[in-house]
């Protein structure tokens, strides 16, 4: 067995096959009381409990039905027993699909001329649709394993699994032990190799066939644009595969592909739904299991999407779940579908009818059928009776004249498959069985006969794939290439006249040859006519074809025309990009001119900005006629009164610049902008600083010997210095309006249907050497307050001028990277707002502190208090 294979095994599995098989295989008794115990410990009896339904007899023919259709979530922690989950998903139907091997076997067992003088027994096991479950059952049966691990004979053959990825792997695991394995459902063209899978056959055609029928019904249709929605396992994909390889160099293109995975249904289905509903395919292949098919149907109702053709695959294209189904009918009207040949099995409806609990008494299953069609249990001490609270039955009840998907005879398909099955092992057994005929020229020689005892797996192997014979309708059974030759019937949903939904044949598929009445067809939406699903319409104005990657020219995209570039004309292979000047409409099919774009006076953003500085400006005209007012109080003559009107006008420039940056830019407000706002603020922070320093000087000549400090910070001393720090930053302004001044522009680059009318800063030395004079002037003048906040005075104004400072810093340190990263007319918006902010920090920090004496305690408005000595 290869390691890729062990290495998919859970524990208990791997275990099983090591107490089972190997036994089994290499001649050891699996009757051992020893070994016995060591299965139950290892694998645990609730795994084996309740083995499906055997009946003995000479050869045991082992079947795998998905009676459930879902496990539970399992736990897959590598303890040292591990239980599977149970399943869920009861399906009736595949009781149907169970009874089709006893009515086989019996039926066989009754006959005088196949398999005479052997009696063949069964043993039917759940799968439940999931591979570890079909794993442990098809271990179980050919080991002869249940809960007491040995009291049944093993399977010689399994009839199974009904999914192709189940089949694979389990092909894969009895290949090394060359058990036979005939499926009945699993349709993967990939099972027709014989090198991967020797052990494989099915009494079902491969997908191949099925999905080239499909091809040929897309090319006589002219449908050229077709999407594909299929189980995510080799059963859709192979079927997906094949169909892409018929229509390569035929003009039909495959619109999209997506892909149903059972543990996430919901998800998946709302995916591919929304697939659908905005693809231009009106005609969607679907290769999945009716339940899946279901939850994706319903999704495309809830989304109102009903105009869909679908091509069914055999799985659900005669499921009378769905077709019983009244909300499907507005959606699946006028579907074709490839199903199964429908082919009566003579007294197999009698059979039905006529089953009872009491009849099959081990059978678990017909009694799950018979509690849910009865709502009573046959047997009184049934603890799932218990649970459901269910009466006991009265021994009455029959099934005859009861009408129920199990009752159902009218179309049988897989149930024809598994009867061919079991029929196709009794006739290799017969070949097996048969003794060799007698010698003339050496009577002494006896005719040499097998054993069903003496048969192994591998003989049997050889004889299935040989085994030939007419079956009850005259026609020849054979297997080719493990599969048997294609034949299908094409059905087409209609309206009956009671108004249900049903399946009518329109055709036949033999062999290659499609046959199809279209006149018998019933296509979707009122007007009766065959659907159009062209793979794209003519591209109108405004778009551009863009032929899809991985598809054939014939199939292409309808792109809209990036922003900027139009198409004035249908069917453009390009478009055209606009002129500088213009941008593309909303429709890309013309260019208009740009509009433009700047801060103006006239919008919310420029509005606010103006309203804040006129504000700021009126505030600190307020301030400057209250210290006006009371100019010969101590608190405004402290420190320089001249320094403080000074400032207070400076702080009104810097208000009042701002204004300078609102509205369109022209050359005169470029350049004079950027230099009104660098001398205003150096005007201001030269002010700040001198008072900074006149505060140190004065507290520093108190000192002995420091006396003529003071001296050199005089009045005209202070007014100099405010006039020198000015005129440096006069200079550096006028070198850069004179070397490389700002300038206007039109930027087209930023927002792409607008013109952006904007101030280059002509050169960014310049622009770096403003604001670095300003922060470096700033940077002196926050150190020397901070040194001297301390000082011994009631009103220390290098307290104040420290937070200003601080305030000052941080919003021109903010407005470097929030200037270099705002687009267009934010930048500017972002400077305005520094200005304004670091405008109202020096003010509100340096003067309101002095006006809440003035105004508010002018009893401390005094020279002694001030100085300390109140």
């Amino acid at each position: 067995m290869s390691v890729q294979v062990l290495s998919l095994l859970p524990l208990s599995v791997l275990e099983l096959l090591l107490c089972g098989v190997c036994g089994y295989v290499m001649g050891f008794s699996v009757e051992e009381e020893t070994l016995q115990e060591k299965c139950v410990n290892l694998v645990g009896p609730q795994n084996l409990d309740g083995a499906g339904f055997y009946q003995d007899g000479d050869l045991i023919i082992g079947a795998l039905v998905n009676v459930h259709n879902m496990a539970a979530t399992r736990d897959l922690s590598f303890t040292r027993k591990t239980e599977l989950t149970p399943c869920l998903g009861f399906q009736d139907h595949s009781v149907r699909w169970t009874q089709a091997v006893v009515f086989a076997v019996e039926e066989i067992n009754r006959s005088p001329s196949l398999l005479p003088g052997v009696r063949l027994g069964f043993h039917v096991m759940d799968s439940c649709s999931r591979y570890p479950h079909s794993l442990m059952a098809a271990m179980s049966m050919i080991s002869g394993g249940n809960k007491t691990c040995g009291i049944t004979k093993p399977a010689k053959v399994l009839i199974g699994d009904s999914s192709s990825t189940q089949s694979i792997l389990l092909s894969r695991t009895l290949s090394p032990l060359q058990i036979p394995m005939i499926s009945y459902l699993a349709s993967c063209p990939c099972l027709s190799n014989r090198q991967k899978y020797p052990n494989f056959f099915r009494t079902i055609p491969s997908d191949a066939y099925q999905a080239r029928t499909m091809a040929q019904m897309a090319k006589r249709f002219g449908w050229t644009w077709v999407g594909a929605v299929v189980a995510d396992n080799e059963y859709g994909r192979g079927a997906v595969q094949v169909f892409e390889e018929e229509i390569k160099g035929t003009g039909i293109c495959l619109a999209f592909f997506h892909t149903l995975y059972r543990e996430q249904l919901e998800k998946d289905a709302a995916r591919a739904a929304a697939t659908v509903q905005v693809s231009s395919a009106r005609v969607i292949l679907v290769f999945c299991w009716y339940i899946d098919v279901e939850v994706f149907l319903l999704e495309l109702i809830r989304r109102n999407v009903t105009d869909r053709l679908f091509l069914a695959s055999e799985s659900w294209s005669t499921s009378t779940y769905l077709l019983a189904n009244p909300q499907l009918y507005t959606i699946t009207k006028g579907t074709l579908g490839v199903a199964l040949r429908s082919v009566p099995i003579p007294g197999f409806n009698a059979h039905l009818q006529q089953l009872h609990p009491a009849r099959y008494p081990d059978d678990e299953y017909l009694r799950i059928l018979w509690e849910n069609t009865f709502d009573c249990s046959p047997r009184k001490s049934s603890s799932e009776a218990i649970q459901k609270a269910l009466p006991p039955c009265s021994g009455k009840e029959s099934l005859e004249g009861v009408q129920t998907r199990f009752t159902d005879t009218s179309h049988l398909t897989v149930a024809y498959n598994i009867y061919l099955a079991v029929y196709a092992v009794a006739h290799a057994l017969h070949s097996l069985l048969a003794c060799t005929p007698q010698n003339k020229s050496d009577p002494t020689i006896k005719p040499k006969c097998s054993s069903p005892d003496n048969i192994t797996p591998a003989q049997l192997l050889q004889h299935i794939g040989q085994v030939r014979f007419t079956t009850q309708l005259g026609e020849e059974f054979y297997f080719q290439d493990g599969s048997i030759p294609p034949v299908y019937d094409l059905v087409n949903w209609q309206r009956g006249p009671d108004g249900s939904f049903q399946y009518v044949s329109i055709g036949r598929v033999d062999g290659n040859q499609l046959i199809i009445n279209e006149s018998a067809i019933s296509w979707p939406g009122d007007l009766g006519k065959i659907p159009v699903s062209v793979c794209t319409s003519e591209c109108p104005p405004g778009t551009r074809k863009a032929i899809k990657k991985g598809l054939p020219v014939c199939c292409f995209d309808c792109l809209p025309c990036t922003e900027g570039e139009i198409s004035n004309s249908s069917g453009s292979v390009k478009c055209h990009r606009c002129p500088q000047e213009f941008w593309s409409n909303s429709f890309r099919n013309e260019c208009v001119p740009r509009e433009t774009e700047f801060l103006s006076i006239r919008e919310t953003m420029g509005i606010t900005l103006i309203s804040i500085a006129v504000s700021g400006t009126i505030v600190t005209a307020t301030v400057a006629v209250i210290f006006l007012y009371h100019k010969s109080t101590p608190i405004v003559k402290a420190n320089n009164s001249e320094l403080s009107f000074l400032l207070l006008l400076s702080l009104k420039l810097c208000f009042l610049c701002s204004l300078v940056f609102v509205g369109q830019p022209s050359l005169w407000s470029c350049r004079f902008q950027q230099a009104a706002f660098g001398i205003s603020f150096v005007l201001c922070i030269s002010c700040i600083l001198v008072k900074t320093i006149v505060v140190l000087a004065a507290f520093h000549s108190t000192r002995p010997g420091s006396s003529a400090l003071i001296k050199w910070f005089g009045l005209g001393q202070q007014r100099g210095s405010v006039l020198v720090f000015t005129s440096v930053q006069v200079v550096i302004c006028a070198i850069w309006l004179y070397v490389s001044p700002p300038s206007p522009r039109r930027n087209f680059g930023i927002q792409g249907s607008k013109v952006i009318l904007e101030c280059t800063v002509g050169s960014v030395v310049g622009f770096a050497c403003v604001l670095g004079y300003v922060g470096f002037l700033a940077a002196v003048c926050f150190l020397l307050a901070f040194f001297a906040r301390k000082l011994p005075d009631n009103f220390n104004e290098a307290k104040f001028i420290t937070f200003s400072m601080l305030i000052f810093c941080a919003v021109w340190i903010a407005f470097v990277p929030a200037y270099v990263s705002s687009p267009g007319k934010y930048s500017v918006a972002v400077e305005i707002f520094a200005i304004l902010a670091s405008s109202f920090g020096l003010l509100f920090c340096i003067f309101v502190p002095k006006c809440y004496i003035i105004l508010l305690k002018p009893e401390n408005n005094t020279k002694k208090f001030l100085m300390g000595k109140a």
